[in-house]
Order: C-alpha cells, then structure tokens, then sequence
C-alpha cells in the first residue's frame, strides 16, 4: 500500500497484514511510514470502525504529537476526546485502569467507540488492557511511539498492567484494530529509550537466523546512529518476525514462547529494581545469561555467545548486574514468573543464533552461579 500527503508524507510499500486462522480473532494491518500522523488521521477517519475517538497517551509524549494527531482527526469533524497520564511503568497498574475507565465513562463513551494509544511500551500496554475489559471489549488502534513499543509490543495484542509482587501479571489477548508507525517519533526519543527497543531488535536476530544477525552485527553504527532507509528494514523485519509468529501460535502456547528470550529473567530484575532499571537493559542482561547458561547445558557455541555478547556491548546496552541486587530476591521473582508451571519455571534457550527452543530444566543452582557470575 502506497499512500501521500502533506509535506512529503508517506506510508511506503512497508505494510503488512497479521491474520489469524481463528476466525474469532482479529486481523489487521500494520503501517510504516515517516511523519505520518495526518495520513493517520485520515485512515482512521476512513476506516469508519467507530463513531468517537480517545487518544490516551502519556505527558511525555503528548507535547510532542498528541495536538497533531487531535487536530487531524477534529479537522475531519471526528468525535475525539483525550486523556493523558503521567508517564513512566509506575502507571501501568489498576488505579490507572479505574481512573481512566472513570473518564470513558465521563465521555459517554460505548461499544461503538474506539481508543487510540499514543505513546510507547506502557501507553500501548495500559490502553490494550483497558480496550479489552472496558464494556467487555471495545477497539483500539496502536499509534506507537517508541522503538520498543514499533518493533514488539504494538504488534501481537498482548496487553497488562503490573500488580506489586511483578510485571505484566494482570493482562489479555486483545488484537488492535491497526498499528501505525511514524518512525518521526524516533528522533524524540530519548537515547535510553531507544536502547530499550534496541534490546528487542537484537531478540529477533538471536531468535531469527544467523543471517538476519549479522545483518544487525554489519549494521551496529547504522543502528547507533538511526540511519532511516537501514533503520525502517529493521523495524520491517522486527514486525514481520514477530507477526509470522504470533499468527502461528496467538495466545502463546507454543511457539510464541520463544519471544520471551531474555525476558523472564529480565522482568525478574526490573520487578527486584523497582522498576529503575530499563526494560531494555534488563533483557539484555537476561539475554547474556541465556546464552551463558545455554553455553554451559546445551553446548552453544562459546563464537556464538560472544557475538550475542559483543553486540550487546556495542549497542550501549548493560552486561552486568549491578553488584547490591540480592540473588534471593531476583531468585524469588522468578517464582512469580506468569509463564512457570508449578514449580518449574521456563527458559528460552539456544543451540545456536537461529535456533531458540524451551527449556524448564534449568537447575537452580545454575542460575545462582550465573547470577552472581554477572555481578562480578
């Protein structure tokens, strides 16, 4: 799909369909573009899946985007009506649901109207969860704004909040309408944050193929430094990884597991950090342990564990665990892991770059060792 507009706007040939074989569930489309948000606009409007709008986004993100897109939509004479909370992970808990489920309702809105979420990993997460219970379900289009949230958590319709014993453990399946992605957001973004989509980037490397890793190796500085035309191939990529996957296996039964690679023990620290570690230094602490305890159990290459270490490094990301986190306490985290059965708890593991399978048989032991490996 090829559209123009205002200002050299354009939606490129960069589009792709995730549809499901469950007829029940619900397929959509995803847009790549650069300074899209009036095209945006205009797709919405013409796309008639509701009768008003709710732009929920965060107060970071909505000084610098959110008047765009509001008055796109009001110039088309769309219903629109917006809600803003504070930015940050502290937000993505059930206070936040009720309180902007209050302001829905202030706004009269109804099963014929649809949200918009604005923003990044936590705006797409809070909105996703709260378009799935609110009136037992209505629309939501994922207009994301961060790298994290375009290359992985816009794409796939899972969505949580956090409870206070971890991350993510209140949430559902619950498909967007569309996802559209301005790759403008990015020059905003702040460098910590791009590093935390960075850390997705180099999951779909590991987990994808060899070939599609050293692409990500050969392009480090095009990455560090955001060449677009290098930078739009990779979010492409991302997605249709991810979308390939997650049409296989929706609700994460089998296939769809191998996307947590680095995440349960990632989540584990952020969860034992209150949340000041970032997601994407988290993963890519969770990663380098993986490859460290595949290295050890299942005979991954020591090459391979350093070029998924190398990377890492290269992309600015974090290879240690700060020395005064305690153990027990990540220890204790993983039991807490929403993935676990009983007391065995599941790992993404590796034979090699391109070949991640799922493992419970991690001894505990093993995980001390590696935890307290990474501290030094």
């Amino acid at each position: 799909m090829s559209l123009t507009g205002k200002k050299n706007q354009s939606i490129s040939q960069s589009a792709l369909s995730v549809r499901f074989h469950d007829k029940q569930s619900k397929s959509y489309e995803i847009f790549i573009g650069y300074d899209i948000l009036e095209l945006i606009a205009k797709m919405i409007a013409n796309s008639e899946i509701a009768s008003s709008y709710v732009i929920i986004s965060d107060d970071n993100v909505w000084p610098l985007y959110g008047k765009q897109l509001l008055e796109g939509l009001q110039c088309l004479s769309i219903n629109s009506n917006v809600i803003i909370f504070p930015a940050g992970e502290t937000s993505k808990k059930l206070q936040s649901v009720i309180e902007i489920s209050d302001k829905l309702c202030d706004f009269g809105i109804d099963r014929h109207s649809c949200l918009i979420a604005l923003g990044g990993g936590v705006v797409g997460d809070l909105t996703g969860f709260i378009a799935s219970v609110y009136m037992r379900g209505i629309p939501y289009i994922q207009v994301p704004t961060s790298l994290l949230a375009q290359v992985d958590s816009s794409v796939g319709g899972k969505t949580a909040i956090d409870l206070p014993q971890g991350k993510n453990l209140l949430g559902s399946f619950w498909q967007p309408s569309s996802v559209f992605i301005d790759m403008k957001c990015l020059e905003t973004l702040p460098s910590c944050e791009y590093q935390n989509g960075l850390a997705e980037v180099i999951k779909y490397g590991i987990i994808k193929s060899e070939a599609f890793f050293q692409k990500l190796e050969d392009g480090v500085d095009k990455l560090r430094f955001q060449n677009r035309e290098y930078l739009e191939e990779i979010i492409l990529t991302s997605c249709r990884i991810k979308k390939d996957i997650v049409e296989i296996d929706e609700k994460e039964t089998s296939r769809r597991r191998i996307l947590n690679l680095g995440h349960t023990l990632g989540h584990a620290l952020e969860s034992t950090s209150g949340y000041t570690i970032s997601h994407g230094n988290a993963i890519a602490i969770g990663m380098i342990a993986i490859t460290r305890i595949s290295e050890k159990l299942f005979s991954l290459s020591q090459k391979d564990r350093n070029r998924i270490e190398n990377i890492i490094s290269s992309l600015g990301l974090a290879t240690k665990i700060p020395e005064d986190y305690s153990t027990d306490e990540i220890l204790s985290a993983l039991q807490k892991d929403k993935k676990k059965a009983g007391k065995k708890i599941n790992f993404v593991l590796l034979k090699k770059i391109g070949s991640p399978f799922v493992s419970d048989d991690v001894p505990t032991d093993l995980l001390r060792y590696t935890i307290e490996e990474m501290k030094k």
